[in-house]
């Protein structure tokens, strides 16, 4: 396998109304980084998980997984290797119950209940929520769901983790269990999110997002104190930066 897990060449998304999403972008992230990917709203964050992730396919561009180029014809592989974790849990959790939903995938791949139970009890020790394994999941808190949804993916042995906005609307208790979660993980990131508190504490790299385009791909830290550059994409400097 390379060690270029993913690379985006010159990738550009034109959604059918006409409004070009993302243009012309191309990085490449290697094995083990955490990428933090921030932006304004519009700026085409969560577009571009998306397109990484195989659920829209560029308009224009290639993506390549680990040197293999997506395409129709390959994109359903190459998704196993890639665990999208959306914004909203519920996007994700549309079975009964906590089990079912973490099963849902490893019974997909034709694995044994056996070998599936196994999977899913794994999945929900990592994120700490075994004991919610026959909760009906509509009954779960925003965290419980956060870290089902995770649990979801994981299930699945993913090679790198997209996740769009995984401490949106948690309290201060579930956004903290989520960071030092993912800060255990041994995955490649990438990570999008308006949480610049997070981002700093688990992204080593930054790349900022501005009307589709990249508008600087760099170390978080050079960034983020960054005022001017911050400003420029109508974001702030971290509160925890100000004082420094």
């Amino acid at each position: 396998m390379s060690h270029h897990i993913i690379e985006l060449k010159d990738v550009s998304f034109c959604y059918p109304d006409g409004f070009f999403a993302i243009r012309n972008i191309s990085f490449t992230i290697l094995h083990g980084e955490t990428v933090g990917v921030i932006g304004a709203n519009g700026s085409g964050k969560s577009t571009l998980l998306r397109l990484i992730s195989g659920i829209y396919p560029p308009t224009s561009g290639e993506i390549l997984i680990g040197n293999i180029k997506m395409t129709n014809k390959n994109v359903n592989q190459l998704r196993k290797r890639l665990g999208f974790i959306f914004q909203n849990p519920e996007d994700q959790l549309f079975m009964t119950t906590v089990f079912d939903d973490v099963a849902f995938g490893p019974r997909n791949f034709g694995l044994s209940e056996i070998e599936v139970e196994k999977k899913v009890d794994e999945a929900l020790e990592k994120v700490g929520i075994l004991h919610l394994k026959d909760r009906f999941s509509h009954r779960l808190s925003d965290g419980e769901k956060h870290l089902a949804a995770i649990a979801s993916v994981l299930s699945m042995d993913p090679e790198m983790l997209l996740m769009d906005e995984p401490t949106s609307q948690l309290d201060p208790k579930a956004r903290r269990r989520i960071i030092e979660l993912l800060k255990q993980f041994p995955h490649s990131k990438i990570i999008t999110s308006h949480d610049l508190e997070m981002i700093l504490e688990i992204c080593s790299r930054v790349i900022i997002l501005k009307d589709g385009k990249i508008l600087v791909d760099s170390f978080s830290l050079d960034i983020l104190k960054d005022e001017k550059l911050m400003e420029s994409a109508l974001l702030e400097v971290p509160i925890s930066l100000k004082s420094k």
